[in-house]
């Protein structure tokens, strides 16, 4: 099986690169995030013209996730366990499906913004409410990962610099301490290969120079249980779907397992 996520930072502009994806890659199941659309505005007949049908969730502008399946898509599930509201507002940032056999969810943790900002606070309210939703998942008794972008960079090798994320948000303990309750859940992180340099970065900001010169950050994760974990047979961040004009500042990471 091969599952993939992918923040495109908007589904619109990004909808040609994402077919085109689907057609050469192929993964089975795809996780989305930051669709920047409602559930409406979805191009739900794009995706399914490639061969997939789509859950979504979105409310509007800001973040919205999706699952995009050609092994099929039961009990859906959108939201988290107890999930905390921002400004009074429920943020559409998780969506869970059973593809083949399979639990996933498409996660979109929030940014944090800065240590100093209510968002941060959030940011660790959501968390724990992911860790409260992945034990009641872990019920079902299904193999299970959690894919998307986390915000977080697990390790300092994580960053191109810590010296310049030292004192931001993504590199903080309390948000690793988040990872390691994931872990200590039985998942693990599932460290994928680079295409190029030594360190497998997911996202690169967009001023110049930052991707050519790999100034990025490994925040795009895949979180798996034993029987998904064990299974992996190759792992890897699609550096190439980055380059070029008008690509999303994060990477896909694709991840091949057998059961």
């Amino acid at each position: 099986m091969r599952i993939a996520t992918w923040n495109v930072n908007s589904i619109g502009p990004r909808l040609p690169r994402v077919v085109d994806w689907l057609g050469s890659v192929r993964p089975d199941v795809l996780c989305l995030q930051e669709l920047k659309c409602g559930t409406e505005a979805f191009p739900f007949d794009a995706v399914r013209e490639a061969g997939y049908e789509t859950a979504a969730y979105g409310i509007g502008r800001w973040n919205g996730v999706a699952i995009v399946s050609r092994v099929g898509l039961e009990d859906v599930t959108r939201g988290l366990t107890g999930e905390p509201t921002f400004e009074d507002k429920t943020d559409a940032r998780a969506i869970g499906a059973t593809c083949g056999g399979v639990r996933l969810w498409s996660v979109y943790v929030p940014n944090g913004r800065d240590l100093e900002n209510p968002h941060y606070n959030y940011k660790l309210a959501w968390l724990s409410a992911l860790e409260a939703t992945v034990r009641e998942e872990q019920a079902r008794g299904l193999p299970f990962a959690v894919l998307g972008d986390f915000n977080i960079a697990p390790t300092d090798a994580d960053v191109w610099d810590i010296g310049v994320f030292a004192e931001s948000t993504h590199v903080t303990e309390p948000e690793r301490k988040a990872l390691a309750a994931l872990r200590d859940l039985g998942l693990s992180d599932v460290f994928p290969r680079p295409l190029k340099y030594g360190h497998p970065f997911t996202y690169w900001d967009y001023r110049a120079g930052n991707f050519p010169n790999n100034k990025g950050m490994r925040i795009d994760l895949v979180y798996a249980d034993a029987r998904v974990a064990d299974g992996v047979t190759d792992s890897y961040v699609d550096r190439d779907a980055r380059k070029g004009k008008g690509s999303s500042d994060h990477a896909p990471v694709v991840v091949d397992f057998e059961l």
